[in-house]
């Protein structure tokens, strides 16, 4: 597992992570917090196969949060969009897991892997337990993502939702929620 200084370096000189806050409170002493851009209700459903061929994302729509920032969530399953943009390098796997705020607070961030070679601005799903539901703020560090070395890929990821919320010229064959 990488150590805060094996994350810094790797931010400042091949951009790991991109679009943060604030580097000193978001780096962590194993892995890097990453922030609540906004946050999405389903509307419709979705469908999973093996080969993908009928695989269909389910709807999603924008919530918008009151005048103070604060998006107040009734118990349910929500998409969290992420501020950051994370570029995977390929000796670099990455998973992510719920702040301990989020669980005292009868949450929780479901979330897949960050392959070798992805390269995007991630989405997770968040699953409000607590039957008073949950206040999150927009930019509110919600999951800590850790980075583990292994051997280097030798095909990165190359699937739909590589490049996902960028504005490269790249685009997703598909809306979805990828880690």
């Amino acid at each position: 597992m990488l150590n805060a200084q094996e994350i810094r370096q790797l931010v400042e000189t091949k951009q790991l992570v991109t679009g943060y806050i604030e580097l000193e409170r978001q780096l962590q002493p194993s892995g890097f917090d990453l922030t609540l851009s906004g946050v999405e209700e389903y509307v419709g459903d979705g469908s999973v196969d093996f080969t993908n061929e009928e695989r269909r994302i389910a709807e999603t729509k924008p919530l918008k949060p009151d005048g103070a920032g604060w998006y107040t969530l009734q118990q349910g399953c929500y998409l969290l969009i992420y501020n950051e943009t994370v570029k995977m390098p390929l000796d670099l796997v990455a998973l992510a897991r719920a702040r301990s705020t989020m669980l005292r607070n009868g949450a929780s961030v479901e979330t897949a892997v960050w392959d070798p070679g992805y390269h995007g601005r991630s989405s997770s799903l968040l699953v409000v337990h607590n039957p008073q539901g949950v206040a999150l703020k927009k930019n509110a560090r919600v999951v800590q993502l850790v980075f583990f070395r292994v051997k280097e890929a030798e095909v990165g990821y190359s699937g739909v939702h590589q490049y996902e919320r960028m504005k490269s010229g790249h685009s997703n064959k598909e809306k979805g929620a990828r880690p």
